[in-house]
């Protein structure tokens, strides 16, 4: 998807937003801060739209984030108001988890999304 395209993810009422607003090719690259800033403002923005679910792709980024540790892939025991709080794997090419446990964790979340009537 072109990022001129993103606003059509609207019609499926999805939406795709970033902890840290600046291209980088690893995750290595962004300081804990940012990424701690980062996680602020999108607690406040979910509060603000209240969205079935986050998506939070990677474990790493999720963790620093938003002040976690230890978590799992799939759904988190927290949430955010009424938004359900998920931990996916990135789909880069630069991870390494295998195409049917990626898969997988993605049908998890489209399940519960289902079970919500969404």
């Amino acid at each position: 998807m072109k990022p001129e395209e993103a606003e059509k993810l609207l019609d499926f009422r999805c939406g795709v937003t970033k902890l840290v607003d600046r291209p980088t090719v690893q995750a290595t690259e962004v300081k804990l801060h940012e990424l701690r800033s980062g996680g602020r403002s999108l607690i406040e923005k979910i509060e603000d739209y209240q969205p079935a679910a986050l998506a939070v792709l990677g474990k790493q980024a999720f963790e620093q984030g938003f002040s976690q540790r230890g978590i799992a892939w799939g759904k988190q025991n927290i949430a955010i108001g009424a938004t359900m709080v998920w931990v996916l794997p990135n789909p880069s090419g630069l991870n390494r988890i295998k195409t049917e446990k990626l898969v997988e964790a993605y049908r998890e979340l489209d399940q519960a999304l289902i079970m919500r009537g969404l």
